[in-house]
Formats: C-alpha cells, structure tokens, sequence
C-alpha cells in the first residue's frame, strides 16, 4: 500500500510543469528618496525591463509623480513602453499598447446633448 500511495504522488511530481528560468540580474538601481515628499529611481535589469521615476511634492500633500516603464514583447519583435502621471488629477497612463474605448456613437452624443439642455433649462424627471 505504501508503495502505491509513494508512486502516486512521484506520477504527480513528475507531472508538474517545471518552470526553468534564467536568474534576472539587475543591472542598474538608483534610488534617491529625500523625505521631503520629493524623490527619484532607475531601475534596468539583463531582461529588458526598465523603469524609472520621479517625484516632487504636491499642493495637498501627496508625491506628483511622473514616469516610465518598458518591458520586452513576449515575441521579442521590441519594447512596450508605458509614461505615466500621477497627480491631484488622478493616475494617467499614455502608450499605444494601451487598450482605449471605442468612440461614443452619435446618437449618444446627440443625446448627451439633449439632457444637458434640459439641465440648462431646469428640466428634471423623477
């Protein structure tokens, strides 16, 4: 019975995807925090990933920040690269590998329109 039971769990061992990768080495890493609410880092490794940032303070207290990150294609064809801001207005990412909404139709536009009017006009419906 114990044989039995040691197989079984040698079949499921063996069965497992192993997962073999090459060690990522870090090649550059430069950090600079102020404690001010300012600060700066680079970050690059032997794979292609890369990012960096800074930050200075903002009018209520928070860290504004600014930056990029880029990663290789899983196909190797080149880089994504994503530049991103974060402020008093919110998180905001640009990149063309980014997915973005398909366009409002016109007919919603129109009636977007439409009910903004009856705003103006103090039309309200309960």
């Amino acid at each position: 019975m114990k044989t039995i039971i040691f197989a079984s769990v040698l079949c499921v061992a063996m069965a497992a995807p192993q997962i073999l990768q090459d060690p990522v080495a870090i090649t550059r890493d430069d950090r600079v925090d102020n404690a001010d609410g300012t600060f700066s880092y680079v970050f690059e490794a032997d794979n292609g990933i890369s990012a960096q940032a800074s930050g200075v303070q903002g009018s209520q207290g928070q860290s504004n920040i600014e930056g990029v990150y880029s990663y290789p294609l899983s196909d190797g064809s080149g880089f994504v690269e994503v530049r991103y801001v974060a402020d008093e207005n919110g998180f905001r990412a640009e990149s063309p590998f980014l997915p973005t909404p398909h366009p409002t139709p016109a007919h919603v536009i129109e009636l977007l329109r439409i009910a903004e009017e009856q705003r103006a006009a103090g039309i309200t419906f309960e």
